[in-house]
């Protein structure tokens, strides 16, 4: 009955697309010079549990962080902090962070992951990771990246020029 029901059924074409494949994560490339140059003065203390979910530095507009919040400055590096302890997640940070004011980088994704295994408490990662970036001289603001950009396991971060 099935097939009495199909005759005369002209099946699709396949379609032509191509399928995505998923960018892959970006990471700084570690050298000895480099890690030699970069002070260690990122800090734990004060911390807390709870992430924050923006930070504008003192004295600037808060249009700053809504245009960032908005999209208003194209992303153009990240980081994926995903998988590290404590102490290699804020060297990797300070190391990306001096490469990204050596290159003029105006904007920056990192991601830290949201902590899910936390029982009900931020990921102590998510919290480190916004408590540093809120110390470096070289941050302006930053903010949670949108949903479609991770979401509460991302922030977007903007630097200072030049």
């Amino acid at each position: 009955m099935f097939r009495q029901a199909l005759e005369g059924v002209t099946p699709l074409a396949p379609p032509d697309r191509i399928a995505p494949v998923p960018r892959p994560r970006k990471t700084v490339a570690r050298n000895q010079h480099t890690a030699a140059e970069i002070p260690d003065n990122l800090s734990d203390h004060g911390a807390g549990d709870v992430a924050i979910t923006e930070f504008l530095r003192p004295g600037l507009n808060r249009l700053t962080l809504r245009k960032l919040r908005h999209g208003e400055w194209r992303i153009q590096d990240e980081l994926d902090l995903h998988g590290l302890n404590s102490d290699a997640a804020r060297k990797l940070l300070a190391e990306f962070l001096h490469d990204a004011a050596h290159r003029g980088l105006r904007c920056i994704n990192v991601i830290h992951g949201k902590g899910w295994r936390s029982e009900g408490r931020d990921g102590i990662l998510k919290v480190l990771t916004r408590h540093w970036l809120a110390q470096h001289p070289q941050v302006l603001a930053f903010c949670e990246a949108p949903p479609q950009a991770g979401g509460g396991g991302a922030v977007w971060v903007l630097l200072k020029s030049g």
